[in-house]
């Protein structure tokens, strides 16, 4: 009896520490505990595809936390993490969804950044999301028909260019190209050796006339700047004359001198013309005068 009692103790001490050991790796695998050890941290993301309730949160590589609640909003979905109170998390930290494995799971990694100023975890932090390749299996499948066309064109352009490079012509044309090439080469290197001295004269004459116009530029430096302080006077003054040269046209022109006032004058200028008329009508009397018997003078004076 008493065995069977012994037995029936280690049964349930045994089941008992299954039960323990189970709710433990239980709480473990789904962050269960019985202390608020963590605090609750916001974050909105565009995409979330793949990530799900109770999948890890990592800061670093480190799981420090998991997926505690999803709201899927009109253009967006707030994540709700749970991470460890230990963890500080800066003003600059940054939140992104990530692969787990090749088998597609997703965690959420966090860099807990290097600002002076702490997260303020009452307010919703953005984040982002990492393709992974599902999602890039996805894109690939998208521009498929693209990539076929792609790999069509350029299959043609080789085509193209096979033909291009293979025509006899073109290869002949290239080689004769080639041989004119070398052929100009060798002349052009018999030219240079044939003319080797004169092309070494030649750029010593110009370095000594550019050495002798410098000393030329150097010792007649004074005179060249006088030069140009000369010719700076000369326009100088003659803009002063073109300016007299104005003024004089413009008083002239509105009567505000002599000469513009006897110009312009209309009672001169009938004047005038009336004693040119007669200077005139005088010169043809003495002329005609002069053709016949001379000039005759019947003048009385009184």
């Amino acid at each position: 009896m008493k065995n069977d009692r012994k037995t029936e103790i280690k049964v349930g001490v045994t089941v008992l520490a299954g039960i323990i050991i189970f709710i433990w790796i239980f709480g473990w695998a789904k962050n269960f505990s019985l202390q608020p050890n963590d605090h609750i941290v916001k974050v909105k993301f565009n995409n979330v595809s793949g990530l799900e309730i109770g999948d890890p949160v990592t800061v670093n590589g480190l799981r420090k936390g998991y997926v505690k609640e999803m709201i899927v909003g009109s253009n967006d979905v707030l994540v709700e993490l749970s991470v460890d109170k230990n963890i500080k998390l800066k003003e600059d930290a940054t939140f992104a969804v990530t692969m787990l494995d090749l088998m597609g799971g997703k965690k959420i990694e966090i860099l807990p950044g290097n600002s002076n100023q702490l997260l303020d975890i009452t307010k919703t932090a953005n984040g982002v999301f990492y393709a992974d390749i599902p999602q890039a299996m996805s894109l690939l499948g998208s521009v498929q028909d693209d990539f076929v066309t792609v790999l069509k064109d350029v299959k043609v352009s080789l085509h193209s260019l096979n033909t291009y490079l293979t025509d006899q012509k073109l290869n002949s044309d290239v080689k004769q190209s080639l041989s004119n090439l070398n052929s100009l080469t060798q002349k052009l290197d018999l030219m240079l050796s044939e003319n080797r001295s004169d092309l070494k004269s030649l750029t010593q004459n110009a370095v000594e006339l550019t050495e002798k116009t410098n000393e030329l530029v150097t010792a007649n430096k004074d005179n060249i700047n006088q030069l140009f302080i000369d010719l700076k006077s000369i326009v100088n003054k003659s803009d002063l004359l073109l300016s007299d040269i104005n003024n004089l046209t413009k008083e002239t022109k509105d009567q505000q001198n002599n000469f513009g006032k006897l110009l312009y004058d209309e009672n001169f200028i009938t004047d005038l013309k009336a004693t040119l008329k007669q200077v005139k009508q005088l010169t043809e009397i003495l002329v005609d005068q002069l053709k016949n018997d001379g000039i005759n003078v019947d003048a009385n004076i009184f």
